[in-house]
């Protein structure tokens, strides 16, 4: 008989052994005090802790506008959406906020899906299949989600170094002229904080007669002066085919969407499976990303507060010679370069610190290249900053790991 316990139990065992096991947290944020915590993992009772790697970049997650929507619409129309948006999940909820987001983004149309994973999956899997022959471009660093889609699209697939536009052009250059093309690439690649050259890759496009398909899951909310992204910072969001991003990040709730012309939004919202047989968003959670999309359209309050504790951090890193990583975003990785070792750090700094950041090992980042991952946010104080910094320098040398050397 087939031992199915012994295969599984193997399987865990490998990534034990591998020092890649992943731990989840057990927490509760505190409404209102964020990134103030309640840690519930290995203590008899909640134990305070402060947030340093949480995905809601602006607290928006706790903004008083987003809560009390959510609450409105909750006493308003229930918990659930009702099915999906065919049968009976096609909320007004749903309508209005595809409309601000097609409007975030200069777009015709938008499309909501129960995660920035989904939509990505597929948005890329139905637009490889609606394409006769498609070959699709896809950046070295993409994320998982887009993988998959370009993967369960069947179409031919050529990688590109990451960001690397000569290697994006001899692709398109081999590839035959009449044969339809999409270029999928990410604005802020999120495991080393750095942009992609949206406009030169628009460029490449033109050129050779390819379509563009952006992620900007990071960027959303993040940049731009009404928050659509590096591609409104960069006033190239026009030149881009399909505009990816998530409501689960800097938007503080949780869903995923795509915006573009009106046909192409036809087609995915008419061809997906993972659209079309998935039951809708929560009308609770749409109104809360629909008020978190609408205050971050006229306020930048909150995006300039992170920019500026993203910068005060990754200076207080390079001062401490701690390897912060080279990155021009919001994000900021320390370079540790070892599973076990990323792991041990952030355990000491939860059970002794009470500071909680996430080690990020393979797959999400290759080999050797293992990390912490800090996302400073708006409420993060200056005073949370250095007492992190000096947990980080005195956990460094108790670890006899290596310092960088001043510039």
């Amino acid at each position: 008989m087939m031992n199915y316990d012994s295969i599984f139990q193997a399987a865990i065992d490998r990534l034990h052994e591998e020092g890649r096991y992943r731990v989840f947290i057990d927490i509760l944020r505190t409404k209102g005090s964020f990134p103030n915590a309640r840690c519930f993992h290995g203590h008899n009772g909640p134990k305070p802790i402060t947030v340093w790697c949480s995905n809601d970049y602006l607290g928006m997650g706790q903004h008083p506008a987003v809560v009390a929507a959510m609450e409105e619409a909750l006493h308003d129309v229930g918990a659930g959406s009702g099915g999906t948006r065919n049968i009976g999940g096609n909320t007004h909820y749903h309508v209005e906020l595809e409309g601000e987001l097609a409007d975030l983004h200069g777009k015709e149309a938008a499309l909501l899906f129960t995660s920035g994973y989904v939509s990505n999956e597929a948005a890329l899997s139905t637009l490889g299949k609606l394409l006769p022959g498609c070959i699709i471009f896809s950046d070295e660093l993409n994320h998982a989600s887009m993988i998959a889609g370009i993967r369960n699209s069947g179409c031919e697939k050529r990688v590109f170094r990451h960001n690397d536009l000569e290697h994006l052009e001899q692709l398109l250059l081999e590839a035959p002229a009449e044969t339809p093309k999409l270029i999928a690439f990410e604005s802020v690649y999120s495991m080393d904080g750095d942009v992609a050259p949206i406009g030169a890759i628009c460029d490449l496009a033109d050129k050779y007669g390819a379509i563009t398909y952006l992620d900007e899951v990071h960027a959303v909310g993040m940049y731009g002066e009404r928050g659509g992204g590096i591609s409104e910072r960069d006033a190239v969001a026009h030149r881009v085919t399909i505009i990816e991003g998530t409501l689960g990040k800097a938007f503080g709730v949780m869903g995923g969407y795509i915006a573009a012309d009106r046909n192409i939004i036809d087609c995915i919202r008419s061809y997906a499976p993972g659209f079309i047989f998935t039951t809708s968003l929560s009308p609770v959670l749409v109104a809360g990303a629909l008020a978190s999309v609408k205050h971050l359209k006229q306020s930048s309050e909150e995006r300039a507060a992170q920019q500026a504790g993203a910068a005060a951090l990754k200076a207080k890193f390079g001062e401490a010679g701690l390897p912060v990583m080279e990155s021009v975003t919001h994000i900021v990785p320390l370079l540790v370069g070892c599973p076990v070792k990323a792991k041990r750090i952030s355990d000491i700094l939860l059970a002794e610190y009470g500071l909680y950041v996430q080690p990020i090992n393979f797959p999400t980042v290759p080999r050797g290249t293992e990390r912490l991952r800090f996302t400073p946010g708006p409420t993060h104080s200056e005073a949370m900053m250095d007492e992190l910094t000096t947990a980080l320098v005195e956990i460094w040398g108790r670890l006899e790991l290596e310092f960088r050397k001043a510039a």
